[in-house]
């Protein structure tokens, strides 16, 4: 309990200080501490597109790695039914989640494409 209570109190203490640790830059020297930073000038419709993408991306590898490993499990199953009917389920709930997953990328490619035609760019996926 004793804990507890002294980690609550130093994150209170921390939560409360930070915004004056980061506030202590001065105006004066803020300008060179945001063009330091280097966040980038896309806008946010290209923002959105590159993290719709690149979460898209990471799923897909997951459901590649969820197959491999049913096929690791199948493989190891040393002809033992129950641990093959596993294995295959795992395979199949992999491929599925792979279809699913793909047909994301096809409804978020699609829907990217009409609203880039409705604001008059061309964007490129």
């Amino acid at each position: 309990m004793k804990k507890t209570l002294s980690f609550l109190s130093l994150a209170l203490v921390s939560a409360l200080t930070l915004p004056q640790m980061v506030l202590a830059v001065g105006e004066e020297n803020y300008n060179n501490y945001v063009s330091s930073i280097n966040l980038g000038s896309a806008d946010l419709f290209t923002t959105v597109i590159n993290a719709v993408n690149w979460i898209l991306g990471l799923l897909i590898l997951i459901a590649v790695i969820i197959i491999l490993v049913g096929g690791f499990k199948w493989m190891t199953a040393g002809g033992n039914d129950d641990k093959i009917s596993g294995a295959r389920q795992t395979i199949v709930s992999g491929i599925i989640g792979l279809i699913i997953v793909l047909a994301a990328y096809a409804i978020a490619s699609f829907v990217i494409t009409q609203f880039s035609g409705l604001t008059g760019g061309i964007i490129t996926t």
